[in-house]
């Protein structure tokens, strides 16, 4: 029987909120890609992590129907899990590339880039009450980044996230990569209020990168 941990990844500041993650931490017995998407669908969760390495960090993202090479919440919550266990790392392994990993009191942070974050669109609306009256899903293919400010001077955005891939997975509480990419595109922090309860922190990089940090809490 594989053992699973279930954390809440990007909670809001009271630990409300957060989207849940499955975390194998002994990746390396479950070795089989079929396996593991076929568990991550069992489980139902937007994404499941596979630990492969520990030493390494090296990591594997399933949703329940695609393998990811890169997300914001599977690395922001096992890089939480690696600490609470009294093993904080430094970096992670996605396919992707090397992902650097910070902690800042309750705060972790994953380095990305934009780059690694493929087919999804980010789409502006001009309130958050336009945000916050859309179905879900809402109508059209493929995976929607819905956001509007919150407040533009302090970089607070009202966001909610659409797979829309076909899964049951039909709405993200919280996205860390679609976070980054709109990080990206402004070029400038935010401060992310998506789904129900969750936040989200980003702030691009000198190098092109940009840093996605949140709250963990276990399930």
């Amino acid at each position: 029987m594989t053992d699973i941990e279930v954390l809440r990844v990007f909670c809001g500041d009271d630990g409300a909120g957060g989207n849940p993650l499955g975390v194998v931490r002994a990746g390396a017995a479950l070795p089989d890609r079929a396996a593991r998407t076929a568990l991550a669908a069992e489980l139902g969760y937007s994404e499941t992590v596979f630990l492969d390495d520990p030493a390494r960090g090296t990591v594997d993202i399933h949703t329940p129907s695609v393998r990811l090479p890169f997300a914001g919440h599977p690395l922001v919550g096992l890089a939480w899990l690696l600490r609470d266990l009294g093993r904080p790392t430094g970096v992670l392994r996605p396919p992707a590339g090397e992902v650097a990993v910070a902690y800042e009191g309750d705060t972790v942070w994953v380095r990305g880039r934009a780059a690694w974050v493929t087919g999804r669109s980010c789409v502006r609306y001009g309130s958050p009450a336009e945000v916050d009256a859309l179905p879900a899903p809402p109508p059209g293919e493929g995976w929607l980044y819905a956001w509007a400010w919150q407040d533009e001077t302090a970089g607070t955005v009202r966001a909610r996230g659409f797979p829309r891939r076909g899964d049951a997975v039909t709405e993200d509480e919280a996205t860390g990569a679609a976070a980054l990419l709109l990080a990206d595109q402004l070029g400038r922090p935010l401060d992310i209020r998506q789904g129900a309860a969750s936040r989200i922190l980003t702030r691009p990089g000198p190098d092109g990168t940009v840093e996605v940090g949140g709250r963990v809490r276990r399930a």
